[in-house]
């Protein structure tokens, strides 16, 4: 892959990024390229080192045949989780640093409908949080749309009231249930 100073690319565990500089660092007597990227929401900053961006997992923003792919993921209905708080935290846990948009967006969419049918723990609402701000980082960037636009359309692709999911998902909420 091939990066661009001022491109917009996908950082795996926070979402939308823009590559703020490429340059070369030298340690230990080896020179490196690094990429150092601004994650879009909040104050982060991370380098990477070049040849090791696949690993690391940095991609390309989606386009929209997969952004199609992301909201069938969001509507499906059957699906099988596991019944124990700590398996499915774990299970959750892995998709969400996968780095895959589709597993993100299956975390969005369990804890989204478990939290509407039976409530969520802190730590879940936490994560729901999280998945919810790396997915709607990278629909905003994708549809050209403001974050809170991407927000409600993800909303809407699952068919939740919006108030609901605004609930679950804020740091509040999350606090209120410790």
């Amino acid at each position: 892959m091939t990066f661009k100073v001022g491109e917009t690319v996908v950082y795996p565990h926070h979402g939308a990024a823009y590559i703020e500089e490429i340059s070369e660092k030298t340690m230990r007597g080896e020179t490196r390229t690094y990429l150092t990227l601004r994650i879009l929401q909040g104050d982060l900053v991370i380098q990477v080192p070049q040849e090791s961006i696949e690993q690391v997992g940095v991609r390309d923003v989606s386009n929209e045949e997969q952004l199609e792919r992301v909201f069938s993921v969001l509507r499906e209905t059957d699906v099988e989780e596991p019944a124990n708080w700590s398996r499915r935290y774990k299970a959750n846990g892995e998709k969400l640093t996968s780095g895959d948009v589709n597993k993100v967006a299956e975390v969005v969419r369990d804890l989204s409908r478990r939290n509407v049918d039976r409530g969520l723990s802190a730590g879940e609402k936490r994560m729901l949080g999280q998945a919810r701000s790396i997915l709607g980082s990278e629909v905003a960037l994708a549809r050209d749309i403001t974050d809170e636009e991407a927000d409600a359309l993800l909303d809407e692709v699952m068919g939740i009231d919006a108030e609901s999911a605004a609930t679950a998902a804020t740091p509040e909420s999350a606090e209120s249930a410790d």
